[in-house]
């Protein structure tokens, strides 16, 4: 048993992590997040009153508190998921991602390093700083063939991805500098349950249950690979557990996909699971408007990760097939969670630690 601490455990997937942590292991979590608006503790009510859980109400960029948190929750493992992901606003408001990306990474390292020099020596080595990145930091990819692997060059294309690569090289410089055995996961797209419907998954399945244009940027032709959420969970855990230190691994979904064919995948299956249509719609498809495409919009994202099957054993489980069902039906089955998003009211629920 090992007590892990998560930031940005009320974000989509670091929500996914500490549902898979109380349900599926013994682990003690510790939850710090700031909550801002993709912060939402209803994603976690299904494991909050856990005795191994705790919550603690905390920014990153507070100094003070995470080492308050620090010396207080003594953890084993910090898995670093906090972070502002959204392209869109990036690139309409840059300045809350360099906060957030690159000078609350800087935080949390400075204050888990002067913590892990502090800790006994059994508990010193066996500590890691494990820091979830994404594949955006590579740019796009111009063949059909080509995959990211774990030395991909870098060449971010947004003030999101350029935010999370500076936060990625901060994490190496903190091991070949201080020594803080760090280790570093970079993900492909992921979709599933919890997701704020701002993601074009989600947004695409509350928009044509309303009735509401499905907005797809330029032609829809840009591929993703995409990444059920409990495998990315899983695949977390397991580099978190078992990892090496200073190690990369690539976690992919083996499922790349276009943007067009991803939201006509959703329509379809809304046709057979949600017939009854607003009355203004004939077919869920004929409400696919295409946009002005994104300003540096990549055009293909796919990754490799043959180095995570070999060497540690994780697999996707899902299909794109089986996950985007699981995901539609879940937000069909779950419309009170989504009403609570939309409207504003999942703010309500923070709650102080």
């Amino acid at each position: 048993m090992k007590t892990i601490l998560v930031t940005g455990g009320a974000g989509f997937i670091g929500s996914a992590v500490i549902r898979h942590l109380i349900n599926d292991t013994n682990h003690k979590v510790i939850n710090v997040d700031k909550l801002t608006y993709a912060g939402n503790l209803e994603s976690l009510v299904t494991i909050s009153d856990n005795e191994r859980y705790i919550f603690e109400h905390v920014d990153i960029c507070d100094a003070e508190e995470i080492t308050r948190v620090l010396r207080q929750q003594q953890p084993d493992i910090i898995m670093h998921l906090a972070a502002e992901s959204h392209v869109d606003r990036s690139i309409d408001g840059p300045a809350e991602f360099i906060q957030t990306n690159i000078v609350g990474t800087y935080n949390l390292l400075e204050q888990a390093r002067h913590y892990w020099q502090g800790l006994a020596v059994d508990k010193k080595a066996n500590f890691r700083f494990h820091h979830i990145s994404t594949d955006e930091v590579y740019g796009d990819l111009e063949g059909t063939d080509d995959l990211f692997v774990e030395t991909t060059p870098y060449a971010p294309s947004s003030p999101y991805s350029a935010s999370k690569a500076s936060s990625d090289h901060l994490v190496r410089a903190w091991f070949r500098t201080f020594g803080l055995p760090t280790l570093i996961t970079n993900c492909s797209n992921n979709y599933g349950p919890y997701h704020f419907p701002e993601k074009l998954i989600p947004l695409v399945i509350l928009n044509a249950l309303a009735g509401k244009p499905l907005p797809v940027y330029g032609k829809g032709n840009q591929i993703r690979d995409w990444l059920y959420v409990d495998d990315h969970a899983r695949a977390l855990v397991l580099v978190a557990t078992r990892g090496l230190v200073n190690e990369t691994y690539n976690i992919g979904g083996h499922n790349e996909k276009q943007n067009i064919d991803v939201v006509n995948n959703i329509c379809q299956l809304l046709e057979e699971l949600a017939p009854q249509k607003p009355a203004s719609v004939s077919a869920y498809k004929d409400l696919i408007t295409y946009v002005t495409d994104r300003a540096g919009h990549d055009v293909r994202y796919a990754i490799d990760a043959t180095k995570i099957q070999k060497e540690l054993g994780w697999q996707p489980i899902e299909t794109f097939e089986s996950g985007i069902r699981k995901t539609v039906k879940w937000y069909l089955n779950n419309q009170s969670w989504c009403q609570h998003v939309v409207d504003g009211s999942y703010q309500n629920s923070r709650i102080e630690s």
